[in-house]
């Protein structure tokens, strides 16, 4: 019988074994089951009865979720996503969802997904439309204003009905005074609500801007409505693009007709940063009362150009484009860090069918030949998915109980050696124990 000062060492080694066993499957556990978010699919539920359907009617279903994040694996997580060695964030930030990318780049530097990306735009969406119309429709082409213009919900500029206006003030009017007039006139004149807000979402979808789904030209509540901080970023920084929109974003002050037909009113940009912030190059806002405060802008510094978004925030205790200015800060003094995602220039191109072939005893499918070629994790990866990991520990794990059986049968031996006044009985005694070990 072996003595308890020679079980010790076994047993440290194996109880090691468990704890290394414990360690690793509860890793591998908590990457392979990450906590849920909240608001994955939809965002959060309405406060009044705007996104209620008339009686009889289904809503619509939630967009699709993508199986892997658009911009990279950390967009997917939950809660503040930063760069490694990220310094301390600006206090007061009250938006449930945002986002700090750098707009020639597309690198996203850092983010807040605390309900999992999907929130109400508000009139943040009206980027995306004065994108289509920046796209379709020429400066000086002109809009004649009806009474269903004017019977929008305000926040409305004052459009006259029978006035006829020109594509770049209705333009102006959008995106500087937030008019929801205006909105519905830029959509009669892409053809009509459908029609533009068709445009809006393929326009959203080819961007790869997949959390976005309009559903009024304006912004208001309705039901199906979706946006995300990583959207409104993609949607924003390609509006920039087109000089059009650039110059009206950034315009302070325009001279726009008047609503009693009687000369011009002074048409001022509701975008505070334009006068508070060095380098704003514009920015939208935006509220509902689902959605709550929404605000996206840009600024230049030092020959980088970033893009900030905040969604479902609150104007107290800091007002929502201070929080934004300090969130910019925060960007520009970021040093040169492994970006956490990427602003991509495209919708992914959908995956190809394959043609299944029935694998033979010599052969493999074209598929799986394809797939299983890697090395190391990646390889381990595209066979197991997320049970490579544990698989790989239960290996590492084989190799170290084969060590501690060689270790007790080494022992064996050197008792069976010593004892050899009694070589018949050690011997089958031996021969007993290796059977048994």
């Amino acid at each position: 019988m072996r003595s308890p000062a020679s079980r010790r060492p076994v047993a440290l080694v194996l109880a090691a074994c468990t704890l290394m066993a414990t360690a690793v499957f509860g890793a591998s556990a908590a990457r392979a089951q990450p906590a849920p978010c909240d608001n994955r699919v939809s965002p959060p539920p309405a406060v009044d009865t705007s996104e209620e359907v008339p009686p009889g009617a289904k809503p619509p279903s939630p967009l699709e979720v993508p199986e892997n994040p658009i911009g990279g694996d950390r967009l997917g997580e939950c809660g503040l996503v930063l760069p490694a060695n990220a310094r301390k964030l600006p206090d007061d930030i009250s938006a449930r969802s945002w986002l700090i990318a750098d707009m020639d780049s597309g690198a996203v530097l850092a983010a807040l997904i605390t309900d999992a990306g999907r929130q109400r735009p508000a009139s943040v969406i009206k980027v995306l439309l004065a994108m289509v119309v920046a796209k379709e429709l020429a400066p000086d082409a002109t809009v004649t204003a009806t009474a269903d213009d004017l019977a929008q919900e305000c926040t409305c500029v004052g459009l006259r009905e029978g006035a006829e206006y020109t594509v770049e003030q209705l333009l102006q009017a959008l995106v500087m005074a937030s008019g929801n007039d205006v909105a519905h006139a830029l959509a009669r004149r892409l053809g009509g609500l459908p029609s533009a807000i068709r445009k809006m979402n393929a326009l959203a979808m080819e961007l790869g801007a997949l959390d976005t789904r309009a559903v009024t030209p304006s912004g208001l509540d309705a039901p199906g409505t979706s946006t995300s901080a990583y959207d409104v970023a993609l949607i924003f920084r390609a509006a920039m693009k087109y000089p059009d929109f650039a110059k009206a974003v950034v315009t302070q002050r325009v001279d726009f007709p008047a609503a009693n037909g009687v000369g011009t009113v002074p048409l001022v940009n509701d975008n505070r940063l334009l006068s508070t912030y060095d380098g704003a190059l514009g920015g939208k806002s935006g509220f509902t009362d689902d959605a709550q405060h929404t605000y996206v802008g840009a600024a230049q510094r030092n020959g980088r150009r970033l893009v900030v978004v905040l969604l479902r925030g609150q104007q107290q205790p800091v007002r929502m484009t201070d929080q934004a200015a300090n969130l910019l800060d925060y960007g520009f003094a970021l040093p040169d860090v492994e970006p956490v995602g990427r602003l991509v220039d495209g919708a992914p191109q959908a995956k190809k069918k394959t043609v299944e072939t029935k694998p033979t005893p010599t052969s493999a499918a074209v598929g799986e030949v394809a797939e299983s070629r890697g090395t190391g994790d990646t390889a381990m990866s595209a066979a197991f998915g997320n049970v490579g990991g544990p698989i790989t520990a239960v290996a590492g794990l084989g190799r170290v109980l084969a060590f501690v059986m060689y270790l007790r049968n080494r022992r064996a031996k050197a008792a069976r050696a010593a004892r050899a006044a009694q070589a018949v009985q050690a011997a089958q005694a031996a021969k007993a124990a290796q059977q048994t070990d």
